[in-house]
């Protein structure tokens, strides 16, 4: 499986409190999203507000983008939620 990321812009769900952006499984978009509460604990997010979400996305995208990617390697690539807990996960702590 070859998984890499869309260069679209992620995009804000006010209902969910979340972050959507696309991943591309050998090719295939498939929608993955991070909840405001793992940007806000892990990436610097000030509130669930739009701009404070986007900003912390786009300052951790490196990291969300690598723990996308062994989540999607796990899971046979299927969509995925990112969650606060995640991030403290053996193994998905960053270096």
């Amino acid at each position: 499986m070859h998984i890499t990321f869309a260069d679209e812009s992620p995009v804000y769900d006010g209902d969910d409190l979340a972050i959507h952006f696309a991943a591309l499984i050998d090719g295939e978009p498939v929608v993955c999203s991070i909840t405001a509460e793992a940007l806000e604990d892990h990436f610097g997010a000030q509130s669930p507000r739009e701009e404070d979400l986007l900003a912390a996305f786009e300052q951790g995208a490196a990291r969300i983008r690598a723990v996308c990617a062994e989540v999607l390697d796990d899971n046979g690539g299927q969509p995925v939620v990112l969650r606060s807990g995640l991030f403290r996960v053996a193994g998905m702590e960053p270096e």
